[in-house]
């Protein structure tokens, strides 16, 4: 009869432990390898919570996976086992969630800061069995550098829902099929925390609806009774796993939405710019009932997009929010008052913060790292010190948010996302990190044009890991790093140490492609713009054009130059300074090949997963074809820049060649990308415009590279007809007019308005003389509506009341002047709803001229038939120079351009 050999693991409080007891600091018994016919007894208290349950479990498996007879046991006294404490008496280091293995003569002693610090290191030497046969030789400590590591999962889809607005997603299981598979999200749950991700958060535009009964409002519910029942019985489900894995579940909302049954009942939109009483009774009554009912669910607050004005959000926050807050956890007994999250985004933060802070203490605030995007580890300027004073308040946290020019291919970067780790909290103050996935509109399924779907998880666990890995710990050594990553990729695709190595080093070098190209030739950081889809050469010529964010430039980039400015420099015969378009297209380029590079010839060396690896190799590749389209590409703009200020034609021609050497290039990715993905953004709604519309006449395109493929041929065949013209002599005055546009009935209901005939000499206000001196030809004939100029410049402007008989197109004149007596463009990247109800760019440039004021440029606003209100985001005088049928195509033009 074989005698059983014994491994003890014990789990402590921190500091409870005294010196000697059974487990000595004699480490000899350390290399005692657990296996086939060996015993292992885990030891530990008798009410273990279900933090410690759960690590226990999970080191339990991981033993019994090496053969081993594994039992779990109460400790008494004298084997110096005692009660997991939450908040022990000693501390390991004062850092919430530290824990410590430390090796004995006879196994593992576990120690841990909480009940969270056990767990993990229930899972540090669980993986250590998993990956080695046994655990730690010597004394091991851990803890983390931030204090909240997440990720966000979205219930929301990828398109607007008919008869709906943005964001506005009721929870049911047609829509989130996903959301009720709770093997599914034990499978995601167990990935987070072996990750030791510690927050998840849930982001929807108004989940009270779905989750949340308001007695005062039975109309608040807008899902079916049985639905209901399903939503708070996974809530619930979802909280106590959430909760047994150390993770706190937190809730997202927007303001002002409302549940469409209760607005329909009170004549209300869904969607308000600014409080209104029955919104304002709802949602504190919503927010109140939901801390009663989830009192351990947190909740996250974004005071826009749709409420607008830094006064009515200041109310919103201090009258409603925050006191409703206060009310649910009175209500559900809390003694303290629960963590709430307050975005930045769509708000002056640097007033309304503070003021919330004076109400309410235990806040933390989030702020987009790199806006919608990846482009730089070290933010610069006005956003630095946005994070900084944030930091300054209280907890701060980073929010990676929607990645736009990343998507859809894989990312593996682990250098540049530890770098960006240290920046965030170095340079930012950060003390968390809320992180988007990779695809986030489609979740769970990756965007690959596989069956069955990839998960997100399984395909982009680089993305995931590497971002968890650095929020722990950012100052891992590179060596130690270069080792780790070398074992990953050798894990995950059976391979050698030296095609490890490539995969890893290709990784690294294609991973700042992306973010280079965005940060010097992009329009915005934010979702609007689609990198993959590539740019026109209108938009790199013209960003003005397309309301370019000088924050990508000025803040979200390295020093440097944007083309424009650099093409002038060149001209000034000044050498370039700091990150130069020029620097950009070479090295962009270079680093996408080395990257192919890298990899080629590998395939035969992978012993698993190979076809995963393909595709990342596909990626790879269509990520040289994209550096290259946009090399191209820009060299042609840098030469028509460089014409119009010389205005030498001839230079055209070349501009000619480099733009069809770009299509060609787009035609390579084509046909890489357009095979293996079904889309190359995920969210196709209309607030997709660069480089061309999401929606088009209703219709939802442009999401894919076959569906812009054409347009860039037209592309190419129109601008080699606009330099033939011009080196004939050819301009484009010769050219008949454009036909007006075909006017729309319309009724002005309100007093204060009244309708009017665009024409030149036409008064377009009702209280200034005023008159309209040069007009668009389009814009001739047309019936436009009049108000107060004194009112709309003061920022009392009443929104205009009208009827029209067919779905139309208002059309609205903003001054170019950046005072605030003119009303200005919509942030678009901060208002996603603008882009649904029209152009967010203008329609027609330098389309009139008002007396005494600045040049004007057309926007256009879409409603539906029957009554409707005219109302507009922000403060500032503007003038309506008509309305058309929607079933008019209005063509975009610049009305005093001649060159191409």
């Amino acid at each position: 009869m074989s005698v059983r050999r014994t491994i003890q693991v014990g789990l402590l409080a921190a500091g409870l432990l005294g010196a000697g007891g059974a487990f000595g600091a004699d480490p000899a018994g350390a290399a005692l390898r657990p296996g086939p016919g060996v015993r292992v007894e885990i030891h530990g208290p008798a009410d273990m919570g279900p933090r410690v349950r759960y690590g226990v479990q999970k080191l339990q498996q991981a033993l019994e996976a090496l053969g081993c007879e594994v039992g779990v046991a109460s400790a008494s006294p004298s084997r110096a086992v005692l009660h997991v404490r939450l908040e022990p008496p000693r501390r390991l280091a004062g850092v919430p969630e530290s824990f410590a293995l430390e090796p004995g003569e006879n196994g593992w002693r576990l120690q841990g800061e909480d009940e969270t610090g056990l767990l993990y290191a229930c899972l540090e030497l669980a993986e250590r069995l998993r990956r080695d046969g046994t655990g730690p030789a010597e004394r091991l400590f851990d803890s983390p550098a931030l204090r909240l590591r997440g990720v966000c999962v979205g219930l929301q889809k990828t398109t607007i829902l008919p008869g709906r607005q943005v964001y506005e997603y009721p929870w049911t299981p047609e829509l989130f099929p996903w959301f009720y598979d709770r093997a599914l999200w034990t499978e995601f749950l167990d990935f987070l925390v072996r990750q030791r991700f510690n927050t998840l958060y849930l982001w929807n535009g108004h989940p009270f609806g779905s989750i949340v009964r308001v007695p005062e409002y039975p109309e608040g519910i807008e899902v079916p009774p049985e639905v209901f029942s399903r939503n708070v019985d996974m809530m619930t489900w979802l909280a106590n796993e959430c909760d047994r894995r150390g993770i706190w579940l937190v809730v997202m909302f927007y303001n002002i939405l409302l549940p469409q049954p209760l607005a329909e009942k009170h004549g209300l939109p869904t969607q308000l710019d600014r409080p209104h009483p029955v919104a304002a009774d709802y949602t504190r009554r919503a927010i109140a009932r939901f801390i009663e009912s989830y009192p351990h669910v947190g909740l996250l607050v974004c005071l826009g997009e749709a409420l607008q004005g830094t006064e009515h959000q200041l109310a919103w926050a201090t009258n409603v929010i925050l006191p409703a807050v206060k009310e649910g956890a009175r209500a559900a007994g809390l003694h303290e008052l629960p963590p709430l999250i307050v975005r930045t985004h769509a708000t002056d933060a640097e007033r309304v913060l503070p003021a919330c802070f004076a109400h309410y203490t235990n806040l933390f605030t989030m702020t987009k790292f790199n806006g919608e995007s990846l482009t730089v580890d070290r933010v610069r300027g006005r956003l630095r010190e946005l994070h900084r004073r944030m930091a300054a308040l209280g907890p701060h946290l980073v929010n990676v948010h929607i990645l736009a020019n990343l998507e859809p291919f894989r990312y593996f970067a682990p250098a540049f996302i530890q770098r960006c780790v240290q920046g965030a909290r170095d340079d930012l103050g950060a003390a968390g990190l809320h992180l988007y996935p990779l695809c986030y509109w489609n979740w769970p399924h990756a965007p690959d044009r596989v069956t069955p779907a990839l998960k997100q998880w399984e395909r982009d666990w680089p993305w995931f890991e590497a971002w968890a890995r650095y929020a722990w710990n950012p100052d891992r050594p590179e060596v130690e790093e270069r080792e780790y990553w070398r074992g990953r990729i050798m894990e995950c695709f059976g391979c050698d140490g030296e095609a490890a190595d490539c995969i890893v080093e290709a990784g690294n070098a294609a991973g700042l492609v992306a973010p280079m190209l965005l940060r010097r030739f992009g329009i915005t950081e934010g979702n609007r713009q689609t990198l993959a889809l590539g740019m026109t050469l209108d938009q790199l010529v013209h960003p003005e054009r397309y309301q370019p964010v000088r924050d990508l430039w000025e803040c979200l980039a390295p020093e440097g130059e944007r083309l424009q400015d650099s093409v002038a420099g060149q001209l000034r015969g000044e050498p370039g300074s700091g990150e130069t378009p020029w620097l950009v297209r070479l090295e962009a380029v270079q680093r996408a090949r080395r990257a192919v590079a890298l990899v080629e010839g590998l395939a035969e060396r992978i012993g698993r997963h190979r076809e995963e690896f393909l595709r990342w190799q596909n990626d790879l590749r269509a990520l040289e074809a994209m550096a290259r389209c946009y090399a191209h590409k820009a060299g042609a703009a840098e030469i028509v820049l460089r014409s119009r200020a010389t205005r030498n034609a001839r230079e055209l021609l070349a501009a000619a060649d480099l733009l069809e050497a770009s299509l060609r290039a787009f035609e390579e990715l084509t046909h890489l990308a357009g095979p293996a993905y079904w889309f190359a953004n995920s969210l196709q709604t209309g607030h997709r415009r660069i480089p061309y519309p999401g929606v088009v006449r209703g219709v939802v395109t442009n999401f894919h590279w076959s569906h812009v493929l054409p347009l860039y041929r037209a592309e190419l065949e129109q601008f080699r007809e606009r330099v033939r013209r011009r080196l004939a002599g050819a301009v484009p005055e010769n050219a008949p007019p454009p036909a007006p546009w075909r006017p729309a009935r319309v009724k002005v209901t309100s007093e204060r308005a009244e309708t009017y005939e665009v024409r030149p000499g036409a008064r377009p206000f009702t209280d200034r003389s005023y008159q309209l001196v040069q007009l668009a030809p389009e814009l001739v004939g047309l019936t436009g509506i009049r108000f107060s100029h004194e009112e709309a410049k003061n920022g009392r402007y009443q929104p205009v009341e009208f009827e029209v008989e067919e779905p139309v197109q208002v059309l609205l004149g903003l001054f170019r002047d950046d005072r605030e007596i003119w009303l200005q463009p919509p942030n678009v990247d901060a208002a996603a709803h603008w882009a649904e109800q029209g152009s967010p760019e203008p329609v027609l440039r330098y389309a009139a001229r008002v007396e005494q004021c600045p040049v004007v440029d057309v926007y256009v606003r879409r409603f539906p038939a029957g009554r409707n209100r005219l109302t507009v985001p922000g403060r500032g005088s503007f003038v309506v120079l008509g309305v058309v049928p929607q079933t008019e195509v209005l063509h975009p033009r610049d009305v005093e351009e001649d060159w191409p």
